[in-house]
């Protein structure tokens, strides 16, 4: 405050000197704010933007007092308080006006989808959208429009959501922003699979052109994480060498992540399976699993172990294939997941059968039918279970009670036996193993019937072994030839704000 005795020229001068000192910590503030937000503090964020707004009160400016409540209303949207955020953002600038600003527009679209009025945020980033393009800001578009297709996604809208990706791409390519670009049209591949309206041709097109724009891209973990997605949606599209070959790609990116590394060669092994390179694809089970294992992932290390299984049925290896199942089996019990359980249980009981152990065939059968009493499912997949259970009592009953052949009475060696009997006991003991080999292959497993008189393997199912109303649907006449368990933790997509990926889900082929 000024001193009586000061001439008046310098009382001037030292008021005029504060409004200046409080535009330079409105700004200061202000700038403190944005980095805190770009560096993932948002409670320092909060307390910069209060300071700044608390000084724009003191200096009386309209002007400044809005961007402060903006930017405080827009700090408490990314703090996860929405509610605030929306009530800072409609006081910001009510009525018509506030229609023709795209930041508000955008803002508020993210405050609505936050507390999950995903309507009202459709609306404002559809608004946000449009003025951004009138400006000619081309990336500013472009996040509105990725904005717009998660918001989608979680409504289900999927021809809405491909087409704001869609969107999202081209405009990012307007602003030569390719990187972003490549992304967008990840999602746009990702969820043209999952909706199930798009043709084979224009999947493969925007995977194609997704993957041209890849070496755009110099973040290795986001590479990883696009090569990861657009492998899966491959694999939905039953392209599985050109999911093969862009799954491998992916290796290298995300070798120094773990956790994606091992999503990584899930998947991989998943897609060698369905392409039938068994040999292959055991070496990726392995790795994978002992990858989930030190990450403590019980449910997706179940499901590798069950893709190994798979491998090493084919590759002849039922010894291996049934030591994988039993610890898959373990892995979904201990998860809960009994889909899956039923599932393992059935191909460990065909397995058992091919090596002639009816009665831990019959048992296991059992398991499978008590695990699927608590699935909601399970249409259709209880008569073929019984079915199945009904045949192996069979051949175990026809194995207990058949008739022996007859032994004859064994004589006691004598000091002066004639070699006569040497001969005897010669030729029964040939005889014996001529009836054994014939009751072998009398007892032989339903599953080994069907492919002797089929003469043709079943197809492999690309969205994933556990997936409800999907791998028990049909009768698995012998172990599929690709059986996936895709990731679900990217089907995926990146829509939840993530990804990707819930392949998982449908596949992982994380992806969800």
């Amino acid at each position: 405050m000024a001193s009586e005795e000061s001439p008046p020229g310098e009382q001037v001068k030292r008021s005029s000197r504060r409004p200046q000192k409080k535009i330079g910590e409105v700004e200061d503030r202000t700038w403190a704010g944005h980095r805190a937000l770009q560096a993932g503090r948002p409670q320092d964020a909060l307390r910069c933007f209060k300071q700044a707004l608390q000084a724009a009160v003191q200096l009386q400016d309209s002007r400044a007092l809005r961007a402060c409540s903006f930017n405080l209303g827009a700090a408490y949207v990314e703090a996860g308080r929405p509610g605030r955020g929306l009530d800072l953002l409609r006081r910001n600038r009510p009525g018509p006006k506030a229609e023709r600003l795209p930041d508000l527009q955008f803002n508020t679209a993210l405050a609505h989808n936050a507390l999950g009025q995903y309507q009202e945020a459709v609306t404002h980033f559809q608004r946000a959208a449009q003025l951004y393009r009138s400006q000619g800001d081309g990336g500013s578009e472009g996040d509105a429009c990725m904005e717009l297709g998660r918001c989608c996604s979680r409504t289900q809208d999927w021809p809405q959501a491909v087409q704001s990706f869609l969107r999202a791409a081209e405009s990012y390519k307007m602003a030569s922003m390719l990187d972003s670009a490549a992304a967008a049209l990840k999602e746009a591949g990702s969820h043209m699979v999952q909706s199930d309206l798009s043709n084979h041709d224009d999947i493969s097109s925007v995977l194609t052109e997704c993957l041209s724009l890849s070496s755009s891209i110099r973040d290795p973990s986001i590479l990883g994480e696009l090569y990861l997605s657009v492998g899966v949606a491959y694999c939905r599209i039953r392209c599985f060498q050109e999911a093969v070959s862009c799954l491998g790609r992916a290796v290298e990116p995300a070798a120094h992540r773990p956790p994606l590394l091992a999503k990584v060669l899930h998947n991989l092994g998943a897609a060698l399976n369905a392409a039938g390179d068994f040999s292959s694809a055991v070496e990726r089970h392995r790795l994978a699993a002992r990858l989930y294992g030190s990450q403590g992932c019980r449910g997706d290390q179940a499901r590798c172990f069950s893709n190994l299984a798979i491998a090493c049925s084919h590759l002849g290896d039922d010894q291996e294939a049934a030591e994988s199942f039993i610890l898959a089996l373990q892995g979904f019990r201990d998860t809960g997941d009994r889909l899956a359980e039923v599932q393992v249980c059935e191909h460990l009981a065909e397995c058992y059968l091919r090596q002639k152990k009816l009665q831990k065939a019959v048992e296991l059968y059992k398991q499978a039918l008590s695990a699927l009493s608590h699935c909601k499912e399970a249409e259709g997949v209880q008569d073929r279970l019984v079915e199945r259970l009904t045949a192996a009592l069979q051949l175990s009953l026809t194995a207990t009670q058949r008739p022996r052949p007859h032994r004859p009475r064994p004589h006691l060696p004598q000091p002066h036996s004639s070699p006569g009997h040497q001969d005897v006991r010669k030729l029964d003991v040939a005889r014996l193993a001529a009836n054994q080999h014939l009751d072998e292959q009398r007892v032989e497993s339903p599953g080994a019937k069907a492919e002797k008189s089929s003469g043709r393997q079943a197809a492999a199912d690309p969205e994933g072994g556990v997936t409800p109303g999907r791998h028990l649907s049909e009768p698995p006449e012998e172990l599929q030839q690709g059986e996936l368990w895709l990731d679900r933790a990217n089907p995926h997509t990146d829509s939840e704000a993530s990804s990707p990926e819930q392949l998982e889900s449908p596949p992982s082929c994380s992806v969800d």
